[in-house]
């Protein structure tokens, strides 16, 4: 039988003189010793690690459906895109174009006086290009009745070519017979700006898109920067 070994006899400073079975015992406890500090040092370090890596796959996932997602959407969005240009295109080319613009002109003059209206004033001014079109201003002074006024609007709205009149500055009031020869008795006087519209064709597009190009880079239309 073998020797119980009491733990109280054995010198820990001299483990070399240990009987076998307790050194056996010994590297044994120190082996485990080993191990739960490897543990706690390794592999619980890791265990956070693996978390936060857990972590970021369900972020990633769930960026990675959303993005799905939205791939998937993208050829009928796209599609519609493509259709609301060509409605905006065709709503375009229903506005005057540059060669019509001067007798669309003439014409809401003419369709003023046959309204039965006074134009004490009617001066078109400079053009103005924007985006994908352009727009006049009209400064101008009227003098008529709300009947003769009324005409007026249907009248131009009546116009071969759509002709959009947006009023800016618009004053209505009664005229004042002291201010002029052509005041009627409860005449009204209408004065201010209009602005109609009509639509840049293609060339005038490019040289838009150029000059906006130009201006991004810092460069003159035309010449260098």
């Amino acid at each position: 039988m073998s020797k119980k070994i009491n733990i109280k006899e054995l010198d820990f400073n001299n483990i070399g003189n240990w009987p076998q079975q307790a050194k056996v015992v010994f590297c044994a406890l120190l082996s485990l010793f080993i191990v739960i500090i490897a543990w706690f040092v390794l592999i619980s370090g890791k265990r956070d690690e693996l978390a936060g890596l857990e972590s970021t796959e369900v972020q990633l996932r769930a960026d990675f459906e959303k993005e799905q997602g939205r791939a998937v959407n993208l050829a009928p969005l796209k599609q519609q895109l493509t259709q609301m240009e060509q409605v905006l295109q065709q709503m375009l080319r229903q506005l005057p174009s540059k060669t019509e613009m001067p007798d669309l002109i003439i014409d809401i003059s003419q369709t003023a006086l046959s309204s039965g209206l006074i134009n004490e004033l009617f001066q078109p001014g400079a053009e103005q290009p924007k985006e994908f079109y352009a727009e006049k201003p009209i400064a101008l002074r009227m003098v008529g009745s709300y009947h003769q006024f009324g005409a007026f609007v249907s009248g131009v709205a009546s116009l071969p070519r759509v002709v959009i009149l947006t009023m800016h500055d618009i004053n209505l009031k009664p005229k004042d017979p002291k201010t002029g020869i052509t005041a009627r008795s409860g005449a009204l006087e209408l004065s201010g700006t209009v602005k109609t519209y009509r639509y840049l064709d293609e060339l005038e597009m490019d040289a838009q898109e150029k000059a906006a190009a130009a201006d991004k880079s810092g460069a003159k239309p035309g010449g260098t920067p």
